[in-house]
């Protein structure tokens, strides 16, 4: 008999909120949390666009071993990780008496690579680079250290799926949990926000240019968009079975219905319509919840001329004209990129659990395929009993989770 699985708590440390309660008001008052970063410019970026995220003071809160082989994004999905663990009622205790694993999505951890490198060059010896620039460099940085510093027993792995990678942790822990082999799972995303890693995707050419008005560079369905802003930080989603959150008495923020992967089979980077939508479409059909009853799309929109095309018309394809509510938070956030996925349905159940959409910022002039979506452009008050989120990366990978309210009744 297969397990339901329902979300017990949430958390965020992003670049519009270091948690809940701020993350909450600037979704609903459409504030952007992107800057120009003049450091980038004289680095050599094109485009100096990105989200700003202060990094922790963990300083008196972990031990100095611990700090010292944390990386950037493991510091941001640590903060996210112990306002999740409230919000859950999940303490040390707990933890040590029961099989608590970690999926996380993570895809890079640039700068730690750099400077052990760079201390490489100019000492021309490793030993300089210290023992634990190891544990800050590699892709697991995140699972490893939150499993170290948690001492959790159960599943441990990282999920390398670029910006498709955190809404993959949560399908997965999902995956795990409703076949029984566990109960109760730590996921989310992080993504490291320094200025080592996203040279070379302004390389391509992506980032928007529009410097003079950071906040409204982003701007996902707009006409006028002319690329994305990457940002980053991190966000957790506890995940749980109902039997098991029932029994520790836990508070049931939602429930995951479904969850829709695909892989488009066609260019490393160029998105297609019919990937996405197999996603969409998979996801749908394993939550057994009507098109009808989906009252609002997070949609993956990173602000780019293809990308948000090709997901507007698969969009439309299964849901027609007179389809659920839209809107991208990555207006105001930029691409969190590898923890996008986790962090825009923490940003769905602020929206659900407070009777609000938050806008898509800068949605000023609709093109042909955004006209025949309903995108909301200011905050909305409306009540989402079930929402659908996208995630798509470059690869061809694609990812759709549905998530409905916890009905207590």
């Amino acid at each position: 008999m297969l397990n339901r699985v329902v979300i017990t708590g949430i958390g965020i440390y992003s670049c519009i909120g270091k948690n809940l309660d701020e993350t909450t008001q600037s979704l609903y008052h459409g504030r952007s949390g992107i800057i120009l970063d003049p450091e980038r410019k004289s680095y050599g970026y094109r485009s100096g666009l990105t989200g700003f995220v202060e990094s922790p003071n963990l300083k008196g809160v972990l031990d100095r071993r611990s700090r010292i082989i944390l990386s950037e994004p493991g510091e941001f999905a640590y903060m996210s990780t112990v306002e999740a663990l409230r919000i859950a009622g999940i303490d040390q205790d707990f933890i040590d008496r029961n099989n608590v694993g970690i999926l996380f999505g993570n895809d890079s951890s640039a700068k730690a690579v750099i400077f052990a490198n760079d201390i490489i060059r100019e000492k021309k010896e490793t030993v300089m680079v210290g023992s634990g620039s190891v544990f800050q460099s590699m892709n697991s940085t995140v699972t490893m250290n939150l499993s170290t510093i948690f001492k959790l027993k159960g599943i441990n792995l990282t999920v390398s799926a670029a910006c498709a990678s955190g809404s993959h942790s949560l399908g997965l822990g999902h995956m795990f949990i409703k076949h029984g082999y566990q109960d109760c799972i730590i996921c989310g995303g992080a993504q490291e926000i320094n200025l080592y890693s996203m040279g070379n995707f302004d390389a391509l050419g992506a980032f928007s240019i529009r410097e003079n008005a950071p906040h409204k560079a982003s701007r996902p369905f707009d006409r006028d968009r002319d690329g994305l802003v990457p940002s980053g930080g991190a966000a957790t989603v506890i995940l749980e079975s109902l039997e098991h959150a029932l029994r520790r008495g836990a508070t049931i923020l939602g429930e995951v219905m479904g969850y829709g992967f695909s892989s488009n089979g066609a260019h490393i980077s160029n998105p297609t319509i019919e990937g996405p939508q197999k996603a969409l479409e998979m996801a749908l059909e394993q939550s057994g919840i009507g098109l009808k009853e989906i009252d609002y799309i997070n949609a993956h929109a990173t602000s780019t001329p293809v990308g948000d095309a090709s997901e507007a018309k698969a969009i439309f394809n299964i849901f027609g004209g007179q389809g659920p509510y839209v809107s991208s938070t990555k207006s105001m956030t930029g691409h969190e990129c590898w923890m996008a996925g986790a962090s825009e349905v923490v940003y769905s159940m602020l929206m659900m659990g407070h009777g609000f959409i938050a806008p898509n910022i800068n949605f000023e002039n609709p093109d042909e395929d955004s006209s025949r979506l309903n995108i909301v452009a200011e905050t909305k008050e409306t009540n989402i009993n079930c929402f659908l989120s996208n995630s798509f990366g470059f690869g061809g990978t694609n990812a759709s989770l549905v998530i409905k309210k916890w009905d207590h009744k």
